[in-house]
C-alpha cells in the first residue's frame, strides 16, 4: 500500500534503517480517527512493512492552568475515538504524565520502530518532540494534518500579514485540498495486551483546576463536530459575510473548539463549503472586484477565516518562538510601545479585577462574563477585550500575561495558535500596520466603547450576555 498522502505533509524528524517492530501514532493535536493524515500515514507504514499499529495519547497531568472544562471535553471526545479505532483493529493507550517521559518508555516497551505524530507549532510541543527524538531508537515522522497547506511548505519564514501569505496559500490549495481516504480495518493485529481505560479514575487522577466547570452548550467528539458543521453550513453560513462581526447575531460557526481539539478537520470543513457552493476552490479564493461582495461572498469570507487567517496563526507561532511575549512583536510596534511606556493610564486593574469582570466598562465586563460562563467569547469582542487589557495595565508585558492567562484558562479553544496570534495582534500589532499615534497605545490599533456602539447594539449584547450567564450558572 503506497502512502495515501502528499509527502509534502510529512517532516522526517529522525530516520533510522528499517527495523521490524510496531508503528505508533502519538495523537497529540488532532484527536480524531477520520480525516486525519497522520493516522493515515501511520497506517500506510504498517501496511507497507506488514506491521501492527496503535495510537498513544498522553494527557499532561499538570499543565499550566488546565481545567476541568478543558479536560472534560478532551476525555469525552476520546471515549468516542477509542470505539472508532477499535472498529479498525487499532488499539488506543491513554496515559497521564509528561510526553517526553511517557513516549520513550512506550517506544521501548512496545518495540516501536516507527513513531508518527501530528504537527503542532507551539513551543512546549516542539520541546517535547525534540526531547523524544533524542531518547528513542525509532524513526519519527511529523505529519501536518491540521493545516490544509502544510505550514512548513507554504512558507519557510514568518509572514508579515495575511496579504503576504494569502497568495501562497491560494496558489497551493488545488494541490492540497484533496479528499481524505478512509482508514482501513488494519489487517495486522497488535501483539500486546491493551488495558481497559477507566475514564472516571483517569479524570480523578488529573492534577487540574476543578473550579472551572464544563459547559453544556457544546457536545465533544467527531460526530458532534460533524453535526455542528452541517448546522452551520445549512443555517448560518448564509449570514456569515455580513453579520459575523456583530456580537448580537448568531452568525459565527462555533466550530473553533472542535477544530482546536482536533475533533474536526479544517480541511473537511473547507471541502464541504466548496461542495455546497458548487464552485471551484479557485473561484472561491479569487480576488473581489472593486471590493464589492458578489456571488459566494459568504463562502469566501468564511474560507478566508478558516484557511488564510487560521494558517497565518500557525505560521506565526511556528516561526516566532516569542509569540506570547513582547519580544515577538514587529520592530515598529516595539519601538512605539517603548516610547509610550510612561504614559498615564486612565485606569489600572489587577488580575483579580479582570478575572471577576470588575472594571468600570460594562461592555468589557460582559465579554469577560461570556467567556467565563460559556467558554466562548465572540470573536469581535476578543479584540476589544484584549486591547482594553493593554490600556488598563501598567505595561505591555503584564497585559500579555493577563490576556493569555484568562484566554487559556476559560476559553474552550485556549492554548491555540489562533489565540496567541489574536492577542499579539490586539496588544502588539502583529499582522497589522502602524496607526495614528495616541497615548498608551502608541501606533497600535485602538478600539473603544464608542466605536463598538457604532458597529452593533452594545446594550443588546450586554443584555444577551446577562441572560447567558444566568442560563449557564444560575446567577447574574
Amino acid at each position: 500500500m503506497s502512502s495515501p498522502i502528499n509527502p509534502k505533509r510529512v517532516q522526517t524528524i529522525k530516520e533510522l534503517p528499517h527495523q521490524d517492530g510496531t508503528v505508533v501514532y502519538w495523537m497529540e493535536r488532532d484527536k480524531r480517527v477520520n480525516d486525519n493524515w497522520a493516522l493515515l500515514f501511520a497506517q500506510s507504514l504498517g501496511m507497507k512493512y506488514k506491521m501492527s499499529i496503535a495510537v498513544v495519547v498522553v494527557l499532561p497531568s499538570n499543565i499550566h492552568d488546565a481545567t476541568e472544562r478543558t479536560y472534560g471535553f478532551i476525555l469525552k471526545g476520546f471515549q468516542e475515538t477509542v470505539t472508532a479505532l477499535r472498529e479498525k483493529n487499532i488499539p488506543l493507550y491513554l496515559f497521564a504524565g509528561s510526553p517526553e517521559k511517557v513516549i520513550p518508555l512506550f517506544v521501548k516497551e512496545f518495540n516501536v520502530t516507527k513513531l508518527v505524530t501530528d504537527f503542532n507549532p507551539l513551543n512546549n510541543i516542539i520541546s517535547y518532540k525534540n526531547a523524544i527524538a533524542e531518547n528513542v531508537n525509532a524513526s519519527i515522522y511529523d505529519v501536518d494534518t491540521h493545516n490544509i497547506v502544510p505550514a512548513r511548505f507554504v512558507s519557510n519564514k514568518q509572514e508579515f500579514a495575511a496579504y503576504t501569505i494569502r497568495p501562497k496559500i491560494h496558489r497551493l490549495l488545488p494541490e492540497f485540498l484533496d479528499e481524505f481516504p478512509a482508514v482501513r480495518t488494519h489487517p495486522f493485529d497488535w501483539p500486546f495486551p491493551v488495558p481497559e481505560i477507566h475514564w472516571d479514575m483517569t479524570r480523578r487522577n488529573l492534577k487540574i483546576d476543578r473550579t472551572i466547570k464544563e459547559v453544556g452548550w457544546i457536545e465533544p467528539g467527531e460526530i458532534a463536530g460533524r453535526e455542528s458543521m452541517q448546522r452551520f453550513l445549512g443555517e448560518t453560513l448564509q449570514y456569515y459575510g455580513t453579520e459575523r462581526n456583530d456580537p448580537t447575531k448568531n452568525a459565527q460557526s462555533d466550530l473553533s473548539p472542535y477544530i482546536h481539539f482536533g475533533h474536526l478537520a479544517p480541511q473537511r470543513v473547507a471541502l464541504e463549503v466548496v461542495k455546497l457552493s458548487g464552485a471551484t476552490i479557485q473561484e472561491l479564493t479569487e480576488k473581489k472586484e472593486n471590493g464589492v461582495p458578489g456571488k459566494h461572498s459568504n463562502d469566501k469570507a468564511y474560507l478566508e477565516e478558516l484557511i488564510v487567517r487560521r494558517e497565518l496563526a500557525d505560521n506565526f507561532t511556528f516561526y516566532n518562538n516569542c509569540y506570547d511575549r513582547f519580544e515577538g512583536f514587529p520592530a515598529w510596534a516595539k519601538q512605539s510601545i517603548n516610547e509610550h511606556r510612561a504614559d498615564v493610564r486612565s485606569k489600572i486593574y489587577t488580575l483579580e479585577q479582570f478575572e471577576n469582570a470588575k472594571t468600570d466598562d460594562e461592555l468589557w465586563n460582559a465579554a469577560q462574563e461570556q467567556m467565563v460562563a460559556t467558554g466562548k467569547m465572540h470573536g469581535y469582542m476578543r479584540m476589544y477585550w484584549a486591547k482594553k487589557i493593554l490600556e488598563w495595565t501598567p505595561s505591555v508585558e503584564e497585559a500579555m500575561v493577563i490576556a493569555i492567562y484568562l484566554n487559556d484558562r476559560y476559553e474552550l479553544d485556549g492554548r491555540d495558535p489562533n489565540g496567541y496570534a489574536g492577542i499579539a495582534w490586539s496588544i502588539g500589532g502583529v499582522h497589522d500596520r502602524a496607526w495614528p499615534e495616541r497615548s498608551v497605545f502608541g501606533k497600535i490599533r485602538y478600539m473603544n466603547y464608542s466605536g463598538c456602539k457604532r458597529k452593533f447594539a452594545v446594550e443588546e449584547y450586554i443584555r444577551q450576555v446577562s441572560a447567558l450567564v444566568m442560563q449557564h450558572t444560575g446567577v447574574r
